[in-house]
């Protein structure tokens, strides 16, 4: 072997030797930073009404998410928390999630797509699956908010249902 070859060799792993383990796991950094340090972990109280929750799965992985939005007033998201038991991916996914939607309005936020949420975190084709769960639990997270809130579920709450 030439030294040439030896030398690029040997500086390839100094230069960006976290990505380069990285890219031979077959995820990219980004996961990497979103899995080792998630953002938003935790709960919020289920029976504020201000909080929309969403537990969502998929059996063939086993991967779960729980994700919970707290919504102001004005309709903005102001925290959102999640807990996952599952792979990186999963993990990373929920962890972004998170991220995108503190600050934005309910409306903007259901419009977040798994593609979005892959496409940022560059994830391999075999767990696209865990950004479809991400996206899943925003807008089941949503729906319970509007639920929680609705004129309709309010005119019924404390009402028996049988007279």
């Amino acid at each position: 072997m030439s030294l040439s070859i030896l030398s690029r060799r040997a500086a390839a792993p100094l230069v960006a030797p976290r990505f380069a383990v990285a890219a031979r796991r077959g995820y990219h950094e980004v996961v990497h930073d979103h899995f080792n340090n998630p953002g938003n972990v935790g709960s919020l109280d289920k029976e504020d009404k201000s909080v929309g929750s969403a537990l969502v799965g998929k059996a063939s992985c086993g991967d779960v998410i729980k994700l919970q939005v707290k919504v102001g007033e004005d309709g903005t998201i102001q925290d959102a928390k999640f807990k996952t038991f599952g792979c990186g991916s999963a993990i990373a996914s929920s962890s972004y999630a998170t991220e995108m939607i503190i600050g934005q309005n309910i409306t903007e936020a259901s419009k977040i797509t798994n593609s979005d949420i892959s496409s940022h975190l560059k994830l391999p084709p075999v767990k696209i699956h865990c950004s479809v769960l991400a996206e899943e639990a925003i807008q089941a997270a949503i729906a319970d908010y509007k639920t929680k809130n609705s004129s309709e579920a309010s005119a019924l709450r404390g009402t028996p249902a049988f007279p």
